[in-house]
């Protein structure tokens, strides 16, 4: 029986990992996501995986090993690439939309729900205009069956965390506007939950120390005014969004 080289591992675990670092910080906000990037990006990890695996594996050639062993590595890597694609896509459909990986979508005042994803997170915006009366934390009826919708789809994702963050305009003090945020935050995640999400789900408030644009007219302000809804695979893709 052939025994595993672990400082081979190791060091190409390394690797790997760095890879993977590289790949979670290429999309800055700054370009347009392409919705291929991340199977790309899990494929090459996952074959790279592969290769250490199949020069370990006893019995055999090496060559054959690492043939197998990188063609196995390469279907994992790429499921797990394509799985927060293909949640982004189920999420769209089930709000009725498209997913928009076009970072100035959210500038777009006619943009009033958008569902994207990067290769840590899909992400579901809604406009406060859509989802509050003024000065309200508690979501209108239609977008409570709207944020209901999004549980059909964490029916298949039972690991996903969700993460809801309330964000408001400049107007008003930050205390209250704090206190806004996660009211409308904790509102929203409790429909989630209520209507049968097993996933384990957070809220957070931002106050206005996120915008999207500078607070300087009515109209940037209503662009600020938001509830994002963030799914996560793991707890290493969580991201400090009042950044």
């Amino acid at each position: 029986m052939k025994i595993l080289n672990f400082k081979t591992i190791i060091s190409s675990l390394a690797v790997v990992a760095l890879l993977s670092g590289c790949a979670s910080t290429m999309n800055t906000g700054n370009e347009t996501f392409d919705n291929n990037q991340n199977a790309i990006i899990g494929t090459t990890v996952g074959a790279i995986a592969g290769v250490v695996l199949g020069n370990n594996i006893g019995g055999g050639s090496k060559s054959r090993n690492k043939v197998i062993g990188t063609v196995a590595g390469a279907a994992i890597g790429g499921a797990i690439g394509y799985s927060l694609d293909k949640q982004a896509k189920e999420v769209a459909q089930s709000l009725n939309t498209n997913v928009n990986n076009n970072p100035n979508a959210q500038m777009d005042p006619n943009q009033d729900l958008i569902v994207s994803n990067t290769d840590k997170y899909v992400k579901i915006m809604f406009r406060d205009d859509m989802m509050f009366e003024v000065n309200s934390a508690t979501p209108t009826y239609s977008a409570s069956q709207k944020i209901s919708k999004i549980n059909g789809v964490l029916k298949n994702y039972p690991n996903t965390l969700v993460q809801v963050v309330g964000h408001t305009d400049n107007s008003g003090k930050h205390a209250y506007n704090q206190t806004l945020s996660e009211k409308r935050a904790s509102n929203v995640g409790n429909i989630i939950y209520s209507n049968g999400a097993t996933n384990q789900i957070f809220s957070r408030g931002c106050s206005f120390d996120k915008p999207i644009v500078a607070n300087s007219s009515k109209e940037n302000m209503a662009l600020n005014r938001r509830v994002e809804v963030y799914l996560y695979p793991n707890q290493e893709s969580v991201i400090d969004v009042c950044k």
